[in-house]
């Protein structure tokens, strides 16, 4: 079975790996970019990787978890389908949010206590400003993209 973008999906999987994403979920959400219109079932993941059904259930689970993809049930067919959730990096950038917010209150708290230490309190009160930015930022970046795309006519 031709699976199309087989060698950039790789390279993109490589590139969240490297960047902290575990490899399989990583893989499996990259092979999805790349996915039938209907999306891809367990197995033909499994196929498209070269890897185990156990390894694409794990993966498929936590990227479930996340909401990066998306179960596509059929009628009629007991196997689920899966894709991409749309505007999945828009909103998981959107939903997490809070936790930039949140690590920049703590950072602060530990810069606090930390009164024997000025350039560790200064690191921890810049990168505390810097996610409380992030924290801020983000959301609007992902509307502006969102106001942007919608006023460009492509969805």
């Amino acid at each position: 079975m031709e699976h199309p973008g087989t060698e950039p999906a790789e390279q993109a999987a490589a590139l969240l790996a490297a960047a902290g994403m575990a490899r399989m979920p990583a893989r499996v959400m990259m092979a999805l970019v790349g996915s039938p219109d209907e999306g891809y079932t367990a197995a033909e993941l499994a196929d498209r990787l070269g890897v185990s059904a156990a390894a694409v259930s794990g993966a498929v689970r936590y990227l479930v978890s996340m909401r990066l993809i998306q179960r596509l049930p059929r009628p009629g067919d007991r196997r689920d389908r899966y894709d991409l959730v749309d505007d999945a990096w828009a909103d998981m950038i959107t939903v997490n949010a809070p936790l930039y917010a949140n690590l920049a209150t703590q950072m602060d708290a530990i810069a606090d206590e930390n009164v024997d230490a000025p350039l560790s309190v200064d690191r921890a009160r810049d990168t505390a400003d810097f996610l409380r930015y992030l924290a801020e930022r983000m959301p609007r970046l992902a509307e502006e993209w969102r106001a942007e795309r919608a006023g460009a006519g492509t969805s």
